[in-house]
C-alpha cells in the first residue's frame, strides 16, 4: 500500500460511489449556518489537520458516510472508502452525569431567558458562558477519535467526513449539541418544564404605597437613581418551524434523514424576507 513521505499510509484509488450516503448540503465554501454549528467547525479547524479535513470534507459533499448515530458521549459512523466494507468511525467527548447535569438544570431554571430559548427551540449564545462558569464546557476541546482504516493520523478523512456531517445536522437540530453531552431533547425540556419557575426579582420601579401626606416633600423624587434602571429584553419572536415542533413528527426518513430535519432549513428560508 502507498505512503506517504513521512511513512504515513493513505489510499490513493479514491472511494467506492455510495448511492443513498448522507452529503452534506453546503457543496462550496463553510460547512455549517447556525452559530453553533460554526463553533463547532471552528474548534475542529483549529485543532485538526488541515489537509485530512480537507479530504474529510470531499468525503462529506461526495455522501460518502453511509450512516452516523449520536448517542450520550459518543458519535458512531459508517464511511464507505475504496475498500468494500465501510469503515467504522467513532467520536467520543465525554457525557456529563446524572449530578452534573443536575447543576447544569438549576443554573438554567434560574434564569428565564435561558430557559425560555430552550423551550422555545433555540441555543442562545449565552448558553456557552453558562456551561463555562460550571467548569462543564459545551463544546469539546478535544474529540477521541478512532477508525478502522490502516490510517494511523488523526482524523483520517473518514473520521474528518463524519464531522463534517455531524456540523451540518447541528444546522437543522441545536439540541444534538447537548444529547452529545448527555441529555436529549425531549429529556431535557421534560426537566425544565418540571422545575419551578425562577424567583421573580423585585421591580425597582415599584413603589410602596403610603398615605400622600406622608410624601408631600418628596412626592416628586424618584424612588430610585435612573442610572440603576435596566433595559428589558424584548419578547422573543415565535421560531418559523414552531409548528413542526408543535405537531408529532411523521416516522418518515429520506436518504436516513427524518422528514421534520428536512423541512425545518425549508421553513427558516420562509421565514427570511425577500431579497431587493
Amino acid at each position: 500500500m502507498p505512503v506517504d513521505p513521512k511513512g504515513r499510509w493513505f489510499d490513493s484509488t479514491g472511494p467506492i460511489r455510495v448511492d443513498g450516503g448522507i452529503a452534506v448540503r453546503a457543496k462550496r465554501g463553510k460547512i455549517g449556518e447556525q452559530w453553533w454549528s460554526r463553533r463547532f467547525v471552528d474548534i475542529l479547524e483549529r485543532t485538526c489537520d488541515p489537509g485530512r479535513l480537507a479530504r474529510g470534507r470531499a468525503y462529506a459533499r461526495k455522501g460518502q458516510v453511509v450512516n452516523f448515530e449520536l448517542t450520550p458521549g459518543r458519535v458512531a459512523g459508517l464511511v464507505q472508502g475504496s475498500r468494500p466494507k465501510p469503515y467504522r468511525v467513532t467520536i467520543d467527548i465525554p457525557a456529563y452525569d446524572e449530578s452534573q447535569w443536575t447543576r447544569i438544570l438549576a443554573a438554567l431554571s434560574s434564569q428565564a431567558l435561558y430557559r425560555a430559548a430552550l423551550l422555545a427551540g433555540e441555543i442562545p449564545h449565552e448558553l456557552v458562558d453558562l456551561f463555562d462558569e460550571l467548569g462543564l464546557p459545551l463544546f469539546p476541546s478535544a474529540l477521541t477519535m478512532s477508525c478502522s482504516c490502516p490510517d494511523w493520523g488523526e482524523p483520517c478523512k473518514h473520521v474528518s467526513a463524519v464531522l463534517y456531517v455531524l456540523a451540518e445536522a447541528f444546522d437543522d437540530d441545536p439540541f444534538l449539541v447537548l444529547a452529545w453531552r448527555g441529555r436529549g431533547r425531549n429529556e431535557l425540556l421534560s426537566a425544565l418544564r418540571g422545575l419551578p419557575e425562577p424567583v421573580e426579582t423585585i421591580d425597582p420601579l415599584a413603589v410602596p404605597e403610603v398615605d400622600l401626606a406622608e410624601r408631600l416633600t418628596d412626592f416628586y423624587t424618584p424612588a430610585i437613581s435612573l442610572s440603576r434602571l435596566r433595559e428589558r429584553p424584548g419578547r422573543m419572536a415565535a421560531p418559523p418551524e414552531l409548528l413542526l415542533r408543535v405537531l408529532d413528527a411523521p416516522q418518515l426518513r429520506v436518504r436516513h434523514i427524518p422528514l421534520v430535519d428536512i423541512l425545518r432549513p425549508a421553513y427558516r428560508d420562509l421565514a427570511e424576507p425577500p431579497s431587493a
